[in-house]
């Protein structure tokens, strides 16, 4: 199975999804490369797009292990265990936090159109290209969880059997479409898989049309 673009997994994610359609959902997509997706996804089932600003902040040897995350708000996540387990100091956790905020403020900046959608009490629906570790979707999903949010469901055009098992434990219901046990990485399930630039995505977030 591979999609001709983000655009068009989305629409076929969609299809997967339609089951969520009377509570209109509030999809988030991951920029950059989420967000095409989330937007094809809400042309199916007719949902509210939005984006979910969120840092994973890697352990500084490993950094597609989390040790933490950092969403909008001034959300903090913090895996204890990885930090335990590791060993990592608190000066490094500190430096890692620093570099990171940066990187989100920046983000916002760039991306953000207009304030965030709340979360309390809605049915979100956390939505990327796809999952290769699934380290930054769970750190999404911990985000999410902090802004009080009726259900959170994970949608992926296609994951890594890892990853899809992580992060199935952080969701209320994961739709994945295709699980290869050889995904070497996420740009194999598109024949079109171009860096997204930042006019991209606020195109995408001013021209999707209210349902």
């Amino acid at each position: 199975m591979v999609y001709p673009d983000r655009a068009a997994a989305g629409r076929v994610l969609g299809k997967a999804l339609e089951h969520l359609r009377a509570p209109r959902p509030l999809v988030l997509g991951l920029p950059r490369g989420g967000v095409p997706v989330a937007a094809g996804v809400c042309a199916i089932v007719g949902g509210e797009l939005d984006i979910l600003l969120v840092r994973k902040l890697g352990l500084p040897w490993q950094p597609e292990l989390a040790m933490g995350a950092l969403g909008e708000g001034g959300v903090l996540v913090v895996n204890r265990d990885v930090i335990e387990r590791s060993g990592v100091t608190q000066e490094a956790f500190d430096e890692v936090e620093r570099a990171e905020r940066i990187e989100l403020a920046r983000r916002q900046r760039e991306l953000r159109t207009g304030d965030p959608v709340p979360l309390a009490g809605r049915v979100v629906m956390i939505v990327d290209d796809g999952m290769a570790t699934g380290a930054t979707v769970v750190a999404a999903c911990r985000v999410a969880r902090a802004r009080h949010p009726d259900r959170v469901v994970v949608a992926m055009p296609v994951s890594s059997p890892e990853a899809a098992r992580r992060v199935r434990r952080e969701c209320d219901e994961l739709v994945c479409l295709w699980t290869p046990a050889d995904l070497g990485g996420v740009g194999m399930a598109y024949r079109d898989f171009h860096q997204l630039a930042d006019d991209e995505v606020r195109a995408l977030l001013t021209d999707q049309p209210k349902h």
